[in-house]
C-alpha cells in the first residue's frame, strides 16, 4: 500500500470534513444533547483554536485520494500543587469507511507520535474505544494516577507515552480545550448543510443483545441503563466481563451481536 502521510493544506479542508462526516455518521454514541455526529464541525473549529498543533494536523493519501485524517491540540495535566504539564490530545481520527481496517489509522498515529516526541511532548491522552487503542500501545489513564477534570476514571480514558518514563512523578487532573464542549446541535445542523443531504443514523436498540443473553447476563446489561447497542462499544471487555453472569459464552455472544451490527468490540482474544 503506497500510503503518503503529509500535513493538511487549506485546499483539503472540505474533503477532510466530508471524510470525517462519513467516518462518524453511524459511529457516534447516543447523546441527549445532539441528534447527529458533529465531528466534522469539530475538525472545522479545531483548525482555528490556539491549542491546535499545526505540525500534527495530517492527512493520509492513497493513490491521490485523501483516505484518512488526524488532528491534535495541546492538553495538560494539572497536579495538586497547580503545576501544569503539557500533553497532546488527538481527535477526531478519521478513516474513510471503505478504507478502514487497513492500518491507515495506525499509520497516522505512529507518524504523528514520532513528530510529537520530537516536539518535546511527553504523552498523548485520549477518550477512545477501550479495546482498540491498547493494541497501539495505549494504557488506562488510571494506571498513571490521572483523572478527568472532574475526577473520574474509566477505561476509554487512555494514555500513550511518547517515551519511557515520560509521566514519572506526574499525576493529577486532565484538561482539554473548551472547543470540544462548545458544539451545539443548532450549529451542527447549520454546518451540515454544506454537505450532501444524508439520512440521520438510526440507533440499534440494546434489546437485540439482551434477547440473546442468558437471564443473569441480560439483567447485567439492563443494569447499565443504556438504550442502544451503539454505547456498548465504549465499554471495554474487561469492564463487561466483571458484570454478573458474564461467562465465556456471554462474551462470545456480545462479540457476535456487535459484529453483526458492524460495531467493533472486545479484545478478540
Amino acid at each position: 500500500m503506497n500510503l503518503i502521510i503529509r500535513p493538511e493544506t487549506p485546499d483539503n479542508y472540505y474533503a477532510v470534513e466530508e471524510l470525517t462526516r462519513e467516518a462518524f455518521w453511524e459511529f457516534w454514541e447516543e447523546d441527549e444533547d445532539r441528534i447527529m455526529c458533529n465531528e466534522h464541525l469539530l475538525v472545522h473549529k479545531l483548525r482555528s483554536v490556539k491549542a491546535l498543533v499545526p505540525e500534527l494536523n495530517c492527512v493520509a493519501v492513497l493513490d491521490g485520494q485523501i483516505v484518512g485524517h488526524i488532528i491534535y491540540t495541546k492538553s495538560w495535566i494539572e497536579s495538586e500543587d497547580g503545576t501544569k504539564h503539557d500533553t497532546l490530545t488527538f481527535g477526531p481520527l478519521s478513516v474513510k469507511p471503505e478504507f478502514q481496517s487497513r492500518g491507515i489509522g495506525r499509520a497516522l498515529m505512529q507518524h504523528t507520535f514520532e513528530i510529537g516526541r520530537k516536539l518535546g511532548f511527553p504523552a498523548v491522552l485520549i477518550f477512545g474505544i477501550p479495546d482498540y487503542y491498547p493494541r497501539v500501545g495505549f494504557r488506562r489513564a488510571a494506571e498513571f494516577g490521572i483523572t478527568t477534570s472532574d475526577g473520574a476514571v474509566f477505561d476509554p480514558f487512555m494514555v500513550y507515552l511518547l517515551y519511557e518514563g515520560a509521566l514519572d512523578g506526574i499525576h493529577g487532573k486532565y484538561y482539554i480545550d473548551s472547543v470540544y464542549d462548545d458544539l451545539t446541535e443548532e450549529e451542527t445542523l447549520e454546518f451540515d448543510k454544506r454537505f450532501p443531504e444524508k439520512k440521520l443514523h438510526e440507533f440499534t436498540p440494546v434489546d437485540v443483545l439482551i434477547s440473546r443473553l442468558e437471564p443473569e447476563a441480560a439483567n447485567a446489561i439492563k443494569g447499565l441503563n443504556i438504550k442502544t447497542l451503539d454505547v456498548i462499544k465504549s465499554k471495554s471487555e474487561r469492564e463487561i466481563s466483571s458484570l454478573p453472569g458474564m461467562d465465556d459464552n456471554a462474551i462470545k455472544t456480545i462479540r457476535a451481536v456487535m459484529k453483526e451490527h458492524k460495531f467493533p468490540w472486545g479484545t478478540g482474544k
